[in-house]
């Protein structure tokens, strides 16, 4: 059964003002012009699914293509835009927050831009951060280092108490840079602003480095997040090969999807095992991992094990149920639980066991060239967007192409491997481990 989406997107009002961009309106695929608002773009792009729509009388499911327009909703020159980092640091912060500026400033003329402090926080209403001028000077390098200039947190506050904050400062456009849960804010926010018949755009570029925001092709820092870690796989097996029955544990970053684990592994092939939370894997049994474990150190004398954290949360005994401020529950150590059990089960085989965890290091890094990038062209688009006035959105690539997708859809649900899929089976092939460990 096919799923359904409105991929609708909201808007503001009428766009009444001329682009300053100066692009042309010529038709054609390979010419840089304006975007027309019915370029729409399949969501589906097998021919069954497309004849199986038009066999039921329904128009195939299709999004907005993202881009400039040839009218803007918003005079550049008597507007207010303000930029919000949330969540957890992710490769790519300050690459979004500079090229938004560069694009507001240079190609659309709008000179008053904030930065707002510590995420969500910086619009509560005791707030002591203040707003901060966003300039070109101001955001010239900031894409040569890790983290976010404007800092961040977790936890949102009442739509209503951000939203009176963003009318105190005049914001026309609010740009929030996050996760899911800064998504979800954003919409919020957006719902606020339209009970209240505000005219100010919400507009979302979607970030995490876990991969798991749903529908769209990826998220900006990921590929820079499990490129940090190959290395480090590498740096794992010379120290699980460096002894006799040697192992090492890396636990990468991956709350509930292991796209993290799973394409580092992938791309260093030197990892015998991965284990992700979309996988119930077990401990005892013929094909549980210490058994498996067991016939690798005999066979080859090392293993390699890369874990997501937040698999094999079903091992603990005491669960926990203790959440940080965004509402995800707080996962138990499996990497150092993993240790102590391979150390006490596999005992008569005298293991040397190493724990590694470079999770922050690997987060907090600065982008790589292609999520550089990909982070430059999602900015453009966001701002393209918010610009013409439209809101509660996020900017997103989806089949190759970079599209328009209300907050709401992708937010329904997180983005998961499918372990039936190609790429998990890509997985299993490279690390020659079992479909179902347990």
């Amino acid at each position: 059964m096919e799923i359904t989406y409105n991929f609708d997107i909201e808007s503001l009002g009428e766009s009444t003002f001329d682009s300053p961009l100066g692009l042309s309106n010529i038709k054609g695929d390979n010419i840089h012009n304006f975007v027309d608002e019915n370029y729409r773009i399949l969501y589906n792009i097998k021919l069954s699914a497309y004849k199986e729509r038009l066999k039921k009388g329904l128009e195939p499911i299709s999004m907005l293509k993202a881009g400039p327009r040839e009218k803007v909703f918003f005079k550049p020159e008597d507007t207010t835009a303000a930029i919000v980092t949330c969540g957890g640091l992710c490769p790519g912060l300050n690459n979004v927050i500079r090229d938004i500026v560069m694009t507001l400033y240079y190609h659309y003329g709008v000179k008053s831009i904030y930065g707002i402090p510590y995420g969500y926080e910086g619009l509560s209403k005791d707030s002591p951060h203040k707003f901060v001028e966003l300039t070109p000077d101001e955001v010239k390098d900031i894409h040569e280092f890790g983290g976010t200039i404007l800092g961040s947190s977790r936890g949102g506050h009442e739509p209503s108490v951000m939203v009176d904050k963003l009318v105190e400062h005049n914001v026309d456009i609010l740009f929030t840079i996050g996760g899911d849960g800064t998504l979800k804010g954003a919409n919020a926010i957006g719902e606020e602003i339209e009970r209240r018949g505000l005219k100010i755009s919400v507009v979302g570029i979607p970030k995490t480095i876990d991969n798991d925001i749903d529908i769209i092709d990826q998220s900006f820092g990921f590929e820079s997040a499990f490129g940090m870690a190959t290395p480090i796989l590498r740096d794992a097996h010379n120290e699980a090969t460096g002894a006799f029955n040697g192992i090492a544990i890396v636990k990468l970053m991956g709350r509930d999807s292991g796209f993290i684990a799973a394409s580092a592994a992938l791309s260093n092939p030197v990892v015998n095992f991965v284990l992700v939370p979309e996988m119930d894997f077990r401990l005892k049994g013929k094909n549980g991992l210490v058994n498996l474990m067991r016939e690798r150190l005999k066979s080859q004398h090392h293993a390699v094990i890369v874990v997501a954290e937040g698999a094999g949360q079903h091992l603990f005994e005491n669960k926990s149920t203790v959440k940080d401020a965004s509402g995800n529950i707080k996962h138990q150590d499996i990497g150092s639980f993993l240790q102590k059990k391979l150390k006490k089960e596999l005992s008569d085989l005298k293991p040397t066991i190493k724990y590694i965890d470079p999770s922050y290091i690997i987060r907090s890094a600065a982008a790589n060239s292609t999520d550089s990038v990909f982070c430059t062209k999602l900015a453009y688009h966001a701002v393209h967007g918010a610009m013409s006035g439209k809101t509660k959105m996020v900017v997103g690539k989806v089949n190759g192409y970079y599209v328009y997708l209300p907050i709401s859809e992708v937010t329904k649900k997180r983005k998961k491997i499918d372990l039936e899929g190609d790429f998990w089976f890509s997985v299993v092939q490279s690390t020659g481990q079992p479909f179902t460990i347990g």
